[in-house]
């Protein structure tokens, strides 16, 4: 079992930045890769980023390139999700979530282990 908790949510302006982190701990070893999702009210919980563990290659969707960047440190075991460029439509509660194989990294069936969420509140 893995377990993963997030932190570093909050009220920021748009045009500001944010940095979330996620500790993971339990069987890291069993890691394959790692993602940060969101959702908001009323919408499908989506993929902003992914990271496979081993490598650090990266994945996201069009609609955050360029603002988004999702990192992982190995040794402390943690992933992070720099936000800069926020969004009012980027509110939502944030989710880190892993997974212990390959697999399409939006598809977030595949993905075993969730945190519990973090709220992100971008105001205009």
């Amino acid at each position: 079992q893995v377990q993963l908790a997030e932190s570093g949510g909050g009220l920021v302006q748009a045009g500001d930045s944010l940095r979330l982190s996620c500790a993971a701990s339990g069987r890291t070893s069993s890691l394959y890769a790692m993602a940060w999702f969101r959702q908001a009210p009323g919408n499908e919980r989506e993929g902003v980023a992914g990271i496979r563990w081993s490598t650090g290659i990266a994945y996201y969707p069009d609609f955050v390139k360029g603002r988004f960047t999702i990192s992982r440190d190995i040794a402390k075991n943690t992933v992070t999700l720099q936000m800069d460029s926020l969004k009012p439509e980027d509110t939502a509660v944030y989710y880190c979530a892993g997974r212990t194989s390959a697999a399409l990294w939006e598809d977030r069936t595949r993905y075993a282990y969730w945190g519990q969420g973090i709220q992100v509140i971008v105001s205009s």
